[in-house]
């Protein structure tokens, strides 16, 4: 999914908790479209109530490949008002220009991100943080540990696993290798924007 789509899900997150309920046709039509498997469908079914199966519908989309977010458009057809903020939303994001993303000053891309940058940029992540660690050369066990250690706080197990790489990597721990980790993951530049902000 495309990285301004995944920030426009993420933004929008607790409006379609509360306006969509996957329960019905949006899910059938996304199995159908190929874009749920068996096995998501049965995760988002079993959770307990109608918002919390939207989340999780949420939490799977935009690991579900390019046609994932306008397959999910297609299927609000029974909440016309919901498809229509969600396209005015992307035509938005779409003006502005990307030219427009600051450059990041060569001396700061050499530095290791601070503990507050971290915890800011554990914000802005979702369940994607897991294959930035493993792109940035932590491992499957890492992040378990993570987890374990932090099982009731996602953004306590991201910081908890970038403070791990940085440790692990001293001084070879720089923004500039934070950076292509979450390009090589599309993650929204405005994402490293708001850390350094």
């Amino acid at each position: 999914m495309d990285a301004r789509d995944k920030q426009l899900l993420r933004s929008l997150r607790l409006e379609l908790c509360t306006e969509v309920l996957v329960d019905g046709l949006v899910i059938q039509y996304l199995y159908q479209e190929g874009i749920l498997t068996d096995s998501h469908v049965q995760e988002i079914k079993s959770q307990t109530t109608s918002q919390r199966k939207t989340m999780m519908l949420l939490d799977i989309l935009p690991t579900r490949g390019p046609k994932a977010f306008d397959a999910f458009l297609d299927s609000l057809q029974e909440f016309p008002w919901v498809k229509e903020k969600l396209m005015m939303k992307r035509k938005e994001m779409t003006v502005q220009d990307p030219a427009a993303v600051t450059e990041i000053a060569p001396c700061i891309l050499k530095t290791s991100p601070t503990d507050q940058q971290l915890n800011k940029l554990a914000r802005r992540l979702g369940p994607e943080w897991e294959h930035i660690v493993l792109c940035l050369g932590l491992s499957h066990t890492d992040i378990y540990r993570c987890k374990v250690n932090h099982p009731h706080n996602l953004q306590s197990q991201i910081v908890a696993a970038f403070v791990l790489w940085r440790q692990r990597l001293g001084k070879k721990a720089t923004i500039q290798n934070l950076q292509a980790g979450l390009m090589a993951e599309e993650v929204d530049p405005s994402v490293i924007q708001y850390m350094l902000g």
